[in-house]
């Protein structure tokens, strides 16, 4: 046990080896949602571009008014029209979003006025700068509104279109190589002889780097023998900017993977003590990134949650994206502790307590579909009930 190397050692030590592994391209606003942002973006103008009425209401000075005094309504400002300069001692009827007239401080919403005759009487003082938007309140020009390294979100479409941009600077998709290892595997849609199962990690997989945004390039599956493991990972290197593999780290006589990594590059780490997922191994193949995931599929999956989505996110020029958690009260107990970080599977009940899922095998994957998140019980924790401990939702991953 003393071999394995430390959870948070191990994050730090792939994400300090990781650098940026693509270049950037010009595309469409419209298009980028989902990408990753390649040149800061500073804004080149006021959001908004002048002061504005945040109500339906009248545009007035604020010194003018007196109690029962009326007002002459001396023009009407709609959204999208430049207005006359207030003439003074009048009122100015105005509506949601358009601009303050030249000489108006404040602006009373229509349910606080009285129409009388062709006059307005304001029910009450207003105050100075009432009901007005202020010119740059959103953005200001010269502001660094998106920051190189960021994934572009709906959000940001919007931002950035209120500054009258429609292309950005975004890094190229990331191109990911998957492979897949065991002779028990067989594609599903095939029929399954005795001793086979059908291969779950490599759709699982292509589906999680997929969803983050990046490109599956190639995934491909090798035999059990070191000269088919050599040859797949030959071909994804030819083609492909970050390999992942599945299966064939550990210390089995049919574990290939990390032998063949020796020869054809570096390997930099090999164990972590986590549970599940012990058997990961990270590696440089002639410059190309390389992490290997244990091949039990709930191992792969947190393996892939912790360290290899970090991988991808650096190689594609976003800042490390770390996931958030937040504490939980444990609705379990367990006084047995372990030497490794473990990631229980649990569902948060009604309650607010997490429960964890009664199967916790590392070969099983009902437990995360039908769970909500990781609890994540330190080495050497045992687990109180009712005690807090971090959790990590699925979708913060």
């Amino acid at each position: 046990m003393s071999t394995l190397l430390a959870f948070e050692d191990a994050l730090k030590a792939i994400e300090d080896s990781a650098s940026v592994r693509v270049s950037n391209e010009i595309i469409a606003l419209s298009n980028a949602t989902g990408r990753i942002l390649a040149k800061d973006i500073v804004a080149d103008i006021f959001v908004p571009p002048h002061d504005n009425s945040a109500m339906d209401g009248y545009a007035l000075v604020a010194k003018d008014w007196q109690a029962g005094k009326s007002f002459i309504v001396s023009q009407r400002i709609p959204a999208g029209l430049h207005p006359e300069p207030l003439e003074p001692g009048t009122c100015a009827r105005i509506f949601t979003g358009a601009s303050i007239p030249e000489g108006a401080d404040t602006v009373v919403m229509q349910e606080n006025t009285q129409p009388v005759n062709d006059k307005i009487i304001f029910n009450q003082s207003p105050t100075n700068r009432d009901n007005i938007r202020p010119k740059g309140q959103d953005i200001e020009a010269g502001q660094t509104v998106v920051k190189a390294g960021q994934k572009i979100t709906p959000m940001h479409i919007g931002l950035l279109s209120s500054l009258g941009i429609t292309e950005v600077s975004v890094y190229k998709q990331l191109r990911v190589g998957i492979l897949t290892t065991g002779d028990e595997l067989i594609p599903a849609g095939q029929s399954l002889e005795p001793g086979q199962i059908f291969n779950s990690n490599g759709p699982m997989l292509s589906a999680l780097v997929t969803q983050a945004g990046h490109r599956v390039a190639d995934c491909l599956h090798a035999a059990d023998t070191p000269e088919d493991t050599e040859a797949a990972l030959r071909a994804l290197m030819a083609s492909c900017d970050v390999i992942l593999s599945s299966g064939g780290v550990s210390v089995g006589e049919e574990d290939h993977v990390k032998s063949v990594l020796e020869t054809l590059g570096t390997v930099h780490l090999w164990k972590i003590a986590i549970k599940p997922g012990k058997p990961l191994v990270h590696a440089t193949l002639k410059g190309i990134p390389f992490i290997g995931l244990p091949g039990n599929p709930s191992s792969t999956l947190v393996t892939y949650h912790w360290f290899a989505r970090l991988l991808l996110s650096v190689c594609s020029g976003q800042v490390a994206d770390h996931p958030q958690s937040y504490l939980v009260d444990a609705g379990f107990s367990r006084t047995k502790t372990i030497q490794r970080d473990e990631f229980i599977r649990v569902a948060i009940g009604n309650d607010g307590l997490a429960y964890a899922h009664p199967q916790q095998s590392s070969g099983a994957l009902l437990a995360a579909c039908e769970g909500q998140g990781y609890l994540h019980i330190k080495a050497q924790t045992p687990i109180e009930y009712g005690c807090s401990y971090s959790f990590y939702p699925f979708y913060g991953f």
